[in-house]
């Protein structure tokens, strides 16, 4: 009976990491082809940076409404629902041919990330043993993490051969399997309790995150007026959702977990490490076409050693939180991500490419060995009841970090670099590298809060809920 039920949480970890790996590729297969797709569709570069955007929108806002729905559906069933609209949304965006259909085809695959991310992240906190516990949820920042990762490598692969329509097309089968192998050997982990949906809080949060992320999107480049509504209407209808979570007998998202301090620290390094790796995972392909005048196809194939490296790390890091805990492991994890972002600080148009590839790979074994561990602490600190609401906060702000990290420094990076410019007296590739160089700096100041921070985090010893 206890090998049985080893197999069987091994391959339920393994279906869901799987198909959150894939749900997540999604969010970046599209970066080395928006060029592309901005010239067929004749639109302009700020309209097509919204097929990346409005996805993030959009799986942020089902993230926290996910929370709601694992304790309304059986797990099942919402596993299955979250694949066909993945499914449904690739198939849509395959046979796109505007624009519209294609950000609608998105936005319906975000919906069905914004799903999976959640329910892989609550069903293996409640099937894997307490044991191993650290190396499962190794795996699942894995899949949130190297997914994204791998998205502009392979894609960078497949369009030097085929069109963009050529991302959706090979995934559909992939999806089709993973949903039928999903229903042969998950099974219903989640005690169906049935809570009153709250219709206001719902539109609250939709509307606050939506209009958060397209504040932060539109810095670089949108109208000062517009940033600035987004921001304060965003703003109001967060604080306004969240003094209703607490009134509401049932809310839609139990924001209790934050009433633990190593839970609010944990959360505070992952949205660190998730900024860091999913942003410089945009701007190091930029960096290299600009500054080291390289392809497209050669950017992208740069940054495979890292992400090779991240996937190695992840889950060496979960074995070690199992056996000695994080007082150690994510200092050490922060120390090597803020020390290798200094010296790429450094770079410039005349550093060398295997240089970048040996520095970013170190940055991400220090990710690596940072992320996962402090997901997993912040959760255990966490009564069980409270699993899907930690969870959903974990992943809602996982992918809104994302978004600011990359709004964020992307606009610094092109500050720079058009102020450099205005100078007229260098040339692009120098201007490339300053803004680069500028939005590293900063990056590698909140890597450095976040080590300060950690050496609380790891006080104590693990405790399991």
């Amino acid at each position: 009976m206890e090998i049985t039920k080893k197999i069987d949480s091994t391959a339920i970890i393994s279906v869901l990491v799987f198909s959150a790996f894939i749900a997540t590729f999604n969010e970046t297969v599209l970066n080395v082809a928006l060029s592309g797709i901005m010239k067929e569709m004749d639109v302009t570069a700020g309209t097509v940076q919204w097929l990346v955007t409005a996805y993030m929108i959009v799986t942020s806002i089902m993230v926290p409404v996910t929370a709601f729905l694992i304790q309304t559906f059986k797990t099942k069933n919402l596993f299955l629902s979250a694949l066909g609209l993945l499914l449904l949304g690739t198939v849509c965006a395959a046979c796109s041919a505007s624009f519209v259909m294609l950000m609608i085809s998105r936005m319906i695959q975000a919906s069905g990330t914004g799903m999976m991310i959640p329910i892989m992240m609550n069903t293996v906190l409640l099937v894997a043993p307490k044991e191993r516990i650290g190396l499962a949820m190794a795996a699942c920042v894995c899949a949130v993490s190297l997914g994204p990762a791998f998205g502009p490598t392979a894609s960078g692969i497949i369009l030097r051969y085929f069109s963009w329509h050529a991302l959706f097309i090979a995934l559909i089968p992939v999806i089709a399997v993973t949903m039928l192998v999903g229903k042969m050997v998950l099974v219903d982990v989640v005690e169906i309790t049935k809570p009153k949906i709250d219709y206001l809080s719902v539109i609250l949060s939709t509307i606050g995150l939506g209009a958060v992320i397209y504040g932060i999107s539109s810095i670089a480049g949108g109208s000062i007026i517009v940033t600035l509504l987004s921001f304060i209407i965003g703003i109001v209808c967060i604080i306004i959702f969240v003094k209703r979570q607490f009134n509401l007998v049932e809310p839609m998202l139990n924001l209790s977990p934050f009433k633990y301090p190593k839970f609010v620290i944990g959360i505070l390094l992952v949205m660190i490490s998730m900024m860091t790796i999913f942003t410089m995972n945009v701007m190091l392909p930029m960096y290299l076409e600009g500054a080291l005048r390289t392809t497209s196809f050669t950017a992208a194939l740069a940054l495979l050693p890292a992400v090779l490296c991240n996937g190695i790390a992840t889950p060496i890091g979960g074995k070690i939180y199992d056996k000695f805990g994080v007082k150690w492991l994510v200092p050490v994890g922060l120390g090597i991500t803020g020390v290798f972002l200094l010296v790429l600080v450094q770079f410039n148009s005349e550093t060398s490419l295997v240089t970048v590839i040996i520095t970013y790979m170190c940055i991400c074994v220090g990710v690596g060995f940072t992320m996962s561990p402090s997901q997993t602490h912040s959760l255990n600190q966490l009564p069980k009841e409270y699993y899907p609401h930690g969870v959903a906060i974990v992943n809602t702000l996982q992918q809104v970090s994302a978004a600011i990290g990359a709004s964020l420094f992307m606009g610094i990076m092109s500050v720079v670099q058009l102020k450099i410019l205005e100078t007229g007296n260098v040339t692009n590739e120098v201007a490339v590298a300053s803004g680069f160089s500028s939005a590293t700096t900063v990056a590698a100041g909140i890597v450095i809060v976040g080590f300060i921070l950690s050496f609380n985090f790891g006080r104590g010893k693990i405790k399991y809920s």
